[in-house]
């Protein structure tokens, strides 16, 4: 069967000449009854590679038997997209308030506990997401409507928040500087990790920091966590949001591309998503950590580099990380030096320059990781 690609587009900025700047929606919806799927990419300007991974979406999506609905945005930033100075896309920050494009999103944990003194002990579940649903749908309009105004970063986020309110998935697509892939987990929701082909997981605690699969999950944890207390009733409300992370920012792969659609099909797969679908996730090895043991690696010099540990490779102890070239000693046996490892670790990302200054995170790792296939 052929499924239908009804695409619209959302204004969310105006540039300083008064025009509209868009993103494209693209909307799949089935015939049968399934969940609700968001799935947005280049919230950063630089990180461009999951806008490959939703073409790859939408042409396998479009021979699919689709239950329910499928939503994308791709390139949903277009302003941090066209940041760019000389050769590199300076998207990660708002250029005028210096806001991180993706902490901009909305969640108030008091307003989740009170809602969930409204719930009762026999309201059913569908009820209970029903009116969520349309409580968060509200809270997210005022915070919009706010009479003296929201950033610009934050307005983006509110209104593509608007887009993934009534989603039971929520998938947020990066690239790290340079990475291998990667994806943050809620640690309710930890079985999902074997759904997706990504070898490197971290589990991360129902703490709000401003991103987008936080502001999803963490009203749906907490409003789980408050019933509990107060009925002594245990619910699941099967909302899950992730932030995959596919490789290195600045440049885009169609065939790993390729890879990361097919791993997003097996998770959906496996969540309903698709009616006779064969295909499943990877057998392979998957790595956890829990996100107090991502640790990041600062420098306390500056100079050049050469990073010798590659993303995903495991390193032990002592074992060189990055030689450093220090300028003013080239005439001497301080002109370089290694750095070596801590501890045991696996490198997940580095800093994407040779230039470095005192101070800059140039290696974010797995410490006290561990196997979880």
């Amino acid at each position: 069967m052929t499924t239908e690609v009804v695409k619209s587009h959302l204004v969310v900025a105006q540039n300083a000449s008064g025009r509209n700047m868009n993103v494209p929606i693209y909307r799949m919806k089935g015939a049968r009854p399934g969940p609700t799927v968001y799935i947005q990419s280049s919230i950063h300007g630089a990180e461009v590679q999951g806008n490959v991974v939703i073409y790859h979406l939408i042409q396998r999506l479009k021979n699919m038997d689709i239950c329910g609905e499928i939503i994308l945005v791709p390139n949903c930033n277009p302003i941090g997209t066209n940041i760019k100075a000389g050769e590199y896309t300076l998207g990660r920050f708002d250029p005028v308030n210096g806001t991180n494009w993706n902490r901009g999103y909305f969640y108030d944990k008091g307003s989740v506990e009170t809602f969930a003194n409204t719930v009762t002990p026999e309201e059913s579940i569908a009820g209970i997401k029903q009116r969520f649903r349309q409580h968060l749908t509200n809270a997210i309009n005022e915070k919009l409507a706010e009479p003296w105004g929201l950033g610009l970063a934050q307005q983006l986020n509110l209104k593509l928040q608007q887009l993934a309110v009534n989603a039971d998935y929520v998938l947020d697509l990066h690239n790290g500087p340079v990475s291998t892939r990667h994806i943050y987990i809620p640690e309710y929701a930890k079985d999902s990790a074997a759904l997706f082909n990504i070898p490197h997981c971290i589990f991360i605690p129902n703490i709000f920091a401003g991103a987008l699969d936080e502001a999803t999950f963490c009203p749906w944890w907490t409003l789980q966590e408050h019933v509990k207390s107060r009925l002594d009733r245990d619910v699941s409300f099967d909302v899950e949001a992730f932030t995959l992370e596919m490789g290195s920012q600045e440049v885009i792969n169609f065939s790993e591309g390729a890879i990361d659609a097919a791993s997003i099909i097996s998770y959906l797969n496996a969540k309903g998503a698709f009616y006779q679908c064969d295909v499943k996730p990877e057998s392979m090895q998957r790595i956890g950590v829990n996100l107090r043991d991502y640790k990041t690696l600062f420098t306390d010099w500056g100079g050049m580099v050469e990073y010798l540990a590659k993303p995903g490779h495991a390193i032990t102890k002592g074992q060189p990380l990055a030689q450093i070239l220090n300028i003013d000693d080239l005439d001497n046996n301080n002109g370089s030096k290694l750095l070596n490892a801590p501890c045991d670790l696996i490198p997940i990302l580095h800093f994407p320059s040779a230039s470095v200054l005192s101070g800059t995170q140039l290696y974010k790792v797995f410490t006290n990781y561990y196997s979880i296939t």
